[in-house]
């Protein structure tokens, strides 16, 4: 008596397991025939490099500078740079002529700083360390405010020093 209700459960149980991947089966197929068929498809792979993010910030040029190109454009006055960094980091040292303008307080800092610099000016933001989303940040806030030349170099304030370029301290 007991043999056919334990034989019964299984075959219950072994049902609803295959009904269950039937169905997310079918859910997934569905899933992906609409996105096949949206006018702006969501990406089945994602690109998390800098460079990937940045691929959105609209600029006529590639959106991330070589330590090598901010180089020239730094000796040649071809560029203004931008410390997305907080100003306690700013003060300890950062680019020579650089201005600060912390993508955390970007509402506060920004009429105080930017009224003066015209919309085709080239500006490079960045902040220091591999992972450091403030300059990317503060990349598309500048974006966002209408300037069309705005590029980042990545590992930027390490990545300077390291070249040993010019540095100050202070504000």
């Amino acid at each position: 008596m007991f043999r056919g209700k334990g034989v019964n459960l299984k075959v219950r149980l072994f049902v609803a397991v295959w009904q269950s991947i039937a169905i997310l089966a079918m859910a997934a197929v569905l899933a992906f025939t609409v996105n096949h068929f949206r006018k702006d498809r969501l990406p089945l792979v994602g690109d998390w490099s800098p460079k990937g993010e940045l691929r959105a910030l609209k600029t006529s040029e590639d959106a991330i500078v070589s330590i090598e190109e901010a180089r020239a454009l730094f000796l040649t006055g071809g560029a203004i740079f931008f410390d997305a960094r907080s100003p306690e980091d700013y003060q300890a040292g950062h680019i020579q002529g650089a201005l600060n303008l912390p993508a955390q307080n970007f509402d506060e800092f920004y009429p105080g700083l930017l009224p003066e610099i015209t919309p085709d000016s080239l500006i490079i933001t960045y902040c220091d360390g591999e992972t450091c989303e403030l300059s990317k940040d503060l990349a598309f806030a500048l974006s966002a405010k209408g300037y069309s030349h705005v590029r980042v170099l990545v590992n930027g304030w390490s990545s300077w020093r390291d070249a040993t370029l010019p540095v100050e301290t202070g504000r």
